[in-house]
């Protein structure tokens, strides 16, 4: 099998740096640092850096598209070989789940997420694990598009850095035992 494929989806750009909609970026800056890893190699309108996680390698991409179009760039790296869609890992934000959960799938619908609604349409299809990072509020919101934008808010900040472990930990369970074991301790 060949190495692994985390792409974390977000936007780019200082504006959006620490916004709800870029859970995914955070997530995959983080095993990143972990792995000593820089992700500044520009392919398929996408930063990728390489770095081992659990003793695996594996490649983290951040696709430089803006979130709703995510799924040019991962369809373009995808279609390099040695990379397959048996070995994406896809890290996204949540709207519907609620903050800090974390959900694991190895398909399903888009969910709503743009991100995720783009990638199925240029991958034609929903098969390919996924990592969904919950940021819905206890309360009712009226603009979604303004919320995922916005910044976390302090408190969610305070909350943030161990979600994120948790997150990473569970790549590190996809990486070694599998979906099935991860979906079994994360969900």
């Amino acid at each position: 099998m060949s190495g692994w494929l985390i792409v974390g989806l977000g936007n780019p750009g200082v504006e959006y740096e620490n916004t709800r909609h870029n859970a995914g970026f955070m997530l995959v800056d983080l095993l990143a640092e972990q792995g000593q890893a820089r992700i500044r190699r520009s392919e398929c309108s996408s930063l990728v850096g390489r770095c081992d996680i659990e003793n695996e390698g594996a490649e983290l991409a951040k696709p430089q598209t803006f979130m709703n179009l995510s799924g040019e760039a991962v369809n373009c790296l995808v279609s390099k070989p040695p990379r397959s869609r048996e070995t994406l890992v896809i890290v996204s934000d949540d709207l519907a789940l609620p903050f800090g959960t974390i959900r694991i799938r190895r398909n399903g619908s888009h969910g709503g997420q743009n991100g995720l609604r783009s990638i199925i349409d240029q991958l034609k299809t929903q098969e390919f694990i996924r990592l969904r990072i919950g940021i819905g509020p206890e309360h009712e919101i009226r603009d979604a598009s303004r919320y995922v934008l916005a910044e976390f808010s302090a408190a969610e900040r305070k909350e943030l850095p161990p979600i994120l472990e948790r997150a990473t930990d569970a790549i590190g369970v996809i990486i070694t035992n599998g979906v099935d074991e991860a979906m079994g301790k994360f969900n």
